[in-house]
């Protein structure tokens, strides 16, 4: 029998279910893809989207799902990263910056396992949190 890894359900592509969007930063997206896939650095997440003006947007990044804040090459927005395969259910990143966090992902894999919700957080200097909410569906193999 294969081992189950934690983050096992997880892997895969997800499309983006725009009307479930509740964004407090920004405008929410018109369309959207999640992809996770295993690698040998880890997990690399892919994300690409377009926004409410119609721009294509594509982000990626790698972590080990250890929970460990490793150096991560974001500029002035990021010089370290973590991913933290929390349990089954529940894969987190958080990005910090001289060592404090200044944003976080949760996703949430709603019962049944073709879901899944993302909540994305900033942590703004004046202690506000404005967050982004946003549901994705398991696109099915063809």
């Amino acid at each position: 029998m294969a081992h189950h890894k934690i983050y096992q359900d997880f892997l895969g592509v997800w499309e983006l279910e725009p009307e479930t969007c509740i964004y407090q930063q920004s405008e929410p997206p018109r369309a959207g893809y999640y992809i996770i896939s295993e690698v040998r650095e880890g997990l690399h997440f892919e994300m690409s989207w377009t926004d409410a003006e119609g721009e294509q947007h594509t982000h990626s990044f790698t972590g080990v799902p250890d929970g460990t804040a490793r150096p991560f090459a974001g500029g002035e927005l990021a010089d370290s990263l973590s991913v933290t395969a929390l349990s089954v259910t529940e894969l987190n990143t958080a990005a910090y910056f001289k060592g404090r966090e200044l944003m976080s992902a949760k996703r949430l894999l709603l019962p049944g396992g073709n879901h899944m919700e993302v909540l994305q957080a900033v942590h703004l200097p004046d202690g506000t949190t404005p967050t982004n909410i946003a549901r994705y569906c398991r696109r099915l193999h063809s």
